[in-house]
């Protein structure tokens, strides 16, 4: 099957089956190198030790909520389920801002849910959704904080590390984990990598015979082990989806799959320094998309060599490079001249907010005047420093005041410059305030859900339904994220981003 960039798979749908389901008799500890694998196919009775003052797996978190700017008690008396459903459910392609909020829940140390009963629904839920965004360290963060190793998580973990071409660490830690029990194909996989081929070998066929191993897996595995026996056959046909396991064999017999067709969390394998330049451009640049990677990685990678062709990716670099080398020597004229070819190319592979983070405040601080001073006006706002772009800039036209007005939220006498606009406008009024649906649920404590809820309706909204935008950026801002709601709304009306 196609993955759709529309419709992108979750991480639940792609991880690999590398931990067994503690109900099934396949959960045995790695065999030791060079010992006979005597346990295979021994059945094991699931275990489940829970020590009763072990912190809830919801409660982690790599940022405290105090410098996040939330209350710890964010998610308040929303069922954990529902939570759950609702991250999973975000969209990845969203507004910018809209991102950087969402990463922000995903990543902050909250208190669990008041139904929470020490379990790790809403961590997992906020893991996957790190790995669908291909935020590939922050999830290895999180992955790292629990003392005792789950299945579950320990599943995640496993997968982060093969996509990151950290496999000789997975496979050391699968063998230190004796309580999270792996599967044929993740232990074959480690017991080679570890040097052992013989009990990696055993292993294949004893999981054959026990019916373990899919016949598409065996065939996989028994390339990977054993080459030569294939010498002048064909190629193995692509898997339709792959999980990273799969992915690392795919590569580990001379038939590396490309990853633009992928979930975007398998382009970081793609940054790694045996790739060629182009893969890793075009990997951070989906990256840089969901806010994964920084921009000045991005840049990096931009910046790192001449470009070596023209056309499609090559011309990106080559009009990044010229705005990069006019802006460093500070010519005003080279500027003016490089700018409209870089913002063109950025736009197209709608990466504006990470350009507009490298260049946005430098150039608006350049005396450019014309179409080049527009431009960079706009950049601008893009940027962080939008509030003091907007404070320093003389409005030319009626759609800058709006816009000039918007960074500094406020709108209340400007006439709005289109119907998105006027969405926008009754969102900033002072009157403003939730919509029914939203004060309910903060009147019933659910924050963090109402929270959630107004990042779908911006979303979503954007598509047709404005009064959605005005609903979702009211209660941003009601609830204290006015940089959120001032971002979004500006990205609303500088990017094309409405569906």
């Amino acid at each position: 099957m196609t993955v759709h960039a529309e419709e992108p798979l979750s991480a639940i749908d792609w991880l690999s089956k590398s931990v067994a389901d503690p109900s099934t008799p396949v959960a045995m500890p790695l065999p030791q190198p060079s010992e006979p694998d005597v346990t295979d196919g021994a059945p094991v009775d699931p275990i489940s030790v829970t020590p009763i003052d072990a912190p809830s797996l919801d409660a982690l978190g790599l940022l405290p909520a105090a410098m996040a700017g939330l209350p710890r008690d964010l998610w308040g008396t929303t069922p954990t389920e529902e939570l759950a459903r609702l991250l999973r459910d975000e969209r990845v392609d969203t507004l910018p801002a809209i991102q950087s909020l969402l990463y922000t829940l995903l990543i902050a140390e909250l208190d669990p849910p008041a139904d929470a009963d020490g379990g790790e629904t809403l961590y997992l839920a906020r893991v996957d959704r790190l790995l669908d965004l291909g935020a590939l360290d922050p999830a290895l963060a999180l992955l790292e904080l629990p003392d005792t190793p789950r299945p579950e998580p320990f599943r995640r973990w496993f997968d982060t590390a093969l996509l990151l071409g950290e496999e000789n660490r997975a496979c050391e830690t699968m063998r230190a984990t004796p309580e999270v029990a792996p599967t044929f194909p993740a232990r074959i996989f480690c017991l080679a990598r570890g040097g052992d081929w013989n009990a990696a070998a055993l292993s294949l066929r004893t999981g054959e015979a026990l019916g373990y191993i899919e016949p598409e897996m065996a065939e996989l595995l028994t390339r990977f082990l054993d080459p030569e026996l294939f010498d002048g056959e064909p190629d193995m046909p692509p898997p339709a989806r792959p999980s990273p396991l799969v992915f690392r064999l795919m590569e580990a017999i001379g038939q590396p799959l490309p990853t633009a067709t992928l979930p975007v969390a398998f382009a970081n394998s793609d940054l790694r320094s045996n790739s060629g330049w182009k893969t890793r451009i075009e990997a951070g640049e989906r990256l840089a998309r969901t806010g994964a990677i920084d921009p000045n990685r991005l840049l990096g990678l931009y910046t790192e060599q001449l470009p070596a062709a023209s056309g499609g990716v090559w011309d990106r670099v080559a009009a990044i490079q010229r705005l990069d080398a006019a802006i460093a020597d500070r010519d005003e004229n080279a500027v003016a001249k490089t700018l409209p070819a870089a913002w063109r190319q950025m736009t197209a592979v709608e990466l504006e907010v990470p350009f507009a983070a490298l260049y946005g405040e430098t150039l608006s601080a350049l005396p450019l005047t014309g179409e080049a001073g527009r431009m960079a006006f706009r950049i601008g706002l893009l940027s962080e420093g939008y509030e003091k772009i907007a404070r320093t800039r003389t409005p030319e036209d009626g759609i800058e005041t709006f816009l000039i007005g918007l960074a500094q939220g406020n709108v209340t006498t400007l006439a709005p410059p289109d119907q998105l606009g006027g969405a926008i406008k009754r969102a900033f009024a002072r009157t403003a305030a939730p919509s029914d649906e939203f004060a309910t649920l903060l009147k019933e404590k659910r924050l963090g859900e109402a929270i959630l809820r107004a990042i779908e309706k911006v979303t979503e909204g954007a598509k047709g339904d404005l009064r959605e935008v005005t609903d979702g950026l009211a209660l941003l801002r009601s609830v204290g994220l006015e940089t959120t709601a001032r971002r979004a709304a500006l990205e609303l009306m500088l990017l094309e981003r409405r569906g």
